[in-house]
């Protein structure tokens, strides 16, 4: 089980300060969609020359544009790339293939499906390599939890094939951990907590494997 540090801040020396504190205990590390609508590519680059070793996620939600969007990613630097799981079915192949040219992984979010079940498997289908539930922001604490997300998909999906995100915190890990899925995405839980090396230390814990030097 991997863990992954989602960057949601808009400013990158602050997103930088956050992963220089913590990058020990992270697996992936996403460059958030408010980091790459402020930022642009230039900070998976950022990110890639402070800490070459650890695989970068592109959170583009990308709903059109599919190839050339995700080659976007690729060009700068990024190992996966994120698509809407509600994008035209041509949409989602046309980065699944930018990705396979590319040697790197895209991650559907299935933000918004009604029926995640199906969808799942038709994305499965089209060659996504991990299918994200997500609970959204803005639906504050009325939005349920990803673990409702999760359990819809534990007979339809190898667990090794899901991550979750939205709502991730060390009160709800332990619950999550034992869903097993692929990549934990934890946000604000480890970026806006007054330590956060300390959160991320104590949710690495919690999930387990080792740590990075």
């Amino acid at each position: 089980m991997k863990l992954q540090l989602a960057l949601d801040m808009a400013d990158l020396d602050a997103a930088l300060r956050v992963l220089r504190a913590v990058h020990r205990y992270i697996d992936i590390v996403e460059i958030g969609t408010p980091l790459a609508l402020r930022e642009g590519v230039r900070a998976i680059g950022a990110v890639k020359r402070h800490h070459g070793g650890l695989p970068v996620l592109a959170d583009f939600k990308i709903i059109d544009g599919g190839g050339e969007e995700a080659r976007i990613a690729f060009d700068a630097g990024a190992d996966f790339v994120t698509v809407l799981a509600l994008a035209h079915d041509e949409t989602v192949r046309a980065v699944v293939d930018a990705a396979r040219r590319a040697g790197r992984q895209v991650v559907a979010d299935l933000l918004g499906v009604a029926d995640i079940g199906r969808r799942a498997g038709e994305l499965l289908g089209m060659g996504v390599d991990y299918l994200c539930v997500h609970t959204a922001s803005d639906l504050g604490h009325t939005g349920g939890n990803p673990l409702d997300g999760l359990r819809a998909l534990r007979d339809a999906v190898p667990p090794s094939r899901l991550a979750v995100a939205g709502g991730v915190s060390p009160a709800l890990l332990p619950e999550i951990v034992r869903e097993n899925p692929a990549i934990v995405v934890a946000g604000r839980s480890i970026a806006a907590a007054p330590d956060p090396a300390a959160a991320a230390r104590e949710m690495r814990a919690m999930i387990g494997s080792g740590m990075r030097t």
